[in-house]
């Protein structure tokens, strides 16, 4: 007969209640895409300037950064290939858009499974007094690989003065059993303009 202390009892009900993955520490760790950080592939546009880089990640993954009229696009992979191939790499913000330059990823113990990122969305209806738009900060939550890299949540970090307390709560709940193409991108707290902006079509 097997004995069990309390604790070895404890973590086997987690495991079987939750699975063992999710029993694991869940944790956050920064990776920094600011162009100094990351590698330039090409050159910028001479038509328009879009660039496109490439930033180390976590858990051998790459980000794939790329802009093209004011808009950007993030994406997650193996490899670049992969990466540009992801759902993510084709999901555009339809108001002039750009991501903050820290990534926050959710790993449970070593493994990551979520990157979280603060975007900044042009609000036409809100000019500043030169006239140019002023932006609405969104939290994006995005699953990783294996399985599809694409956007899973979005909270207002405006409308919602814990965002990134919901962020992670978002990421630890939904990113791993989320699929890609088939549930829908999940609100996360209070809805706001930037949220109305990143969902606009």
């Amino acid at each position: 007969m097997i004995r069990m202390t309390a604790p070895s009892l404890t973590a086997l009900l987690i495991c079987a209640g939750l699975g063992c993955a999710d029993a694991q520490s869940v944790s956050s760790t920064y990776t920094s895409t600011a162009p100094k950080d990351c590698r330039q592939i090409g050159k910028p546009s001479a038509l328009d300037g879009s660039t496109t880089r490439l930033c180390r990640g976590k858990d051998g993954l790459v980000v794939l950064i790329a802009e093209d009229d004011l808009r950007e696009i993030v994406s997650v992979g193996r490899n670049r290939k992969q990466a540009a191939e992801e759902p993510a790499a084709n999901v555009w913000f339809a108001p002039f858009n750009s991501s903050e330059s820290i990534i926050e990823w959710r790993a449970a113990g070593a493994k990551p499974f979520a990157i979280i990122q603060r975007w900044h969305i042009a609000d036409n209806t809100d000019p500043d007094m030169q006239g140019r738009p002023n932006t609405k900060a969104v939290l994006v939550v995005t699953r990783l690989p294996p399985g599809p890299a694409c956007h899973v949540a979005y909270v207002d970090a405006i409308a919602n003065p814990n965002a990134n307390e919901l962020a992670r709560k978002a990421a630890d709940d939904f990113a791993r059993g989320f699929t890609c193409g088939k549930d829908k991108v999940k609100i996360i707290g209070a809805p706001g303009r930037a949220v109305e902006l990143a969902t606009m079509r």
